[in-house]
């Protein structure tokens, strides 16, 4: 049977399904959520602002050239050269993004400076690093000698056929509640290894890799960026929320639309991670193997996300 024919999810099933924080929380896409979180919540223990937070933890991956698709480090394109997407969102509905960035290590720094420093939303490009070095970023080159080693190896067949987990779509995504009950959030990605030249995933799209609205919840995608495009999922994911829905339940809709979408989803990973006004948290994915990193009360900690193909 294919994945896209299953038999459609009992929501009311899953009332109690998300877990509730009684205080600041942050919550991260994948294993590396676990050292950006424990960044960001050095900043939300002392009464510090989500935005700071969510800036300081995504950072960490950025510069970490263990972390192979995002920041620096990231796999390149098919050309062999590493660009960058990020995106920020405030508790007051302002945002920040770039798109197609090169030689800039802390993209995400950058998104907030357009934010901050510009009238637009988004910059791309060469005009997103010109930008990037007229407020005193450092140039540097991004691609390291094992992501160069792994291109070439690429190159020898060039076969184009992403992986659907960590191993092809390892964007961290951020959203922490602080200790005045603001919301914030923040995404940052290498994009998907081997890709044209010049594409764009969901992580710098606000409404489709984050979204954040202070009166509800926040929330951000990870996976196959074309599909959570497709349906604005993090902000689908939000709008659940405002209708009621628990954190967790409003990830599943939205990777339920996903399904529906497409005559199989075998081949396919999505993921979306979640946290409401009132300090509940969730996830969910259509694939198993997304896991999402939870900081509250100083207790970080990987929790394993339930997905749809265990249904």
């Amino acid at each position: 049977m294919a994945l896209g024919s299953l038999v459609p999810l009992n929501f009311t099933s899953f009332a109690g399904s998300s877990q509730k924080s009684d205080g600041p929380v942050v919550i991260s896409t994948w294993k590396h959520g676990l050292p950006a979180n424990k960044a960001a919540w050095k900043i939300l223990k002392e009464g510090g602002r989500a935005l700071d937070a969510v800036e300081a933890g995504v950072r960490i991956p950025e510069a970490d050239p263990e972390v192979r698709t995002v920041g620096y480090g990231g796999y390149p394109d098919r050309d062999g050269i590493v660009t960058l997407d990020a995106c920020i969102m405030d508790e007051n509905d302002r945002c920040g993004s770039v798109a197609a960035l090169q030689h800039i290590m802390h993209p995400i720094s950058v998104a907030r400076k357009v934010k901050e420093e510009t009238p637009h939303v988004m910059l791309v490009a060469e005009g997103a690093l010109d930008f990037a070095l007229d407020q005193g970023f450092e140039k540097q080159e991004l691609l390291t000698e094992a992501s160069q080693r792994d291109w070439l190896k690429w190159k020898e067949e060039a076969h184009y056929q992403p992986e659907i987990n960590i191993e092809n779509h390892d964007t961290i995504g951020m959203l922490a509640l602080d200790a005045n009950g603001e919301l914030s959030g923040a995404c940052t990605t290498s994009g998907a290894a081997w890709k044209m030249h010049g594409r764009v995933g969901d992580s710098p799209l606000i409404g489709a890799g984050l979204f954040v609205d202070n009166e509800v919840g926040a929330a951000a995608a990870t996976g196959l960026g074309e599909e959570v495009i497709r349906i604005c999922g993090s902000h689908i994911v939000v709008e659940n929320m405002r209708r009621g829905d628990a954190p967790e339940i409003a990830c599943r809709k939205a990777v339920k639309r996903i399904v529906d979408k497409n005559e199989s989803v075998e081949d396919i990973q999505v993921g979306f991670i979640a946290v409401n006004k009132s300090g509940q948290f969730g996830g969910y994915s259509i694939q198993p193997g997304f896991d999402f990193a939870v900081c509250e009360s100083g207790d970080n900690r990987l929790i394993n996300s339930a997905h749809w193909t265990e249904q």
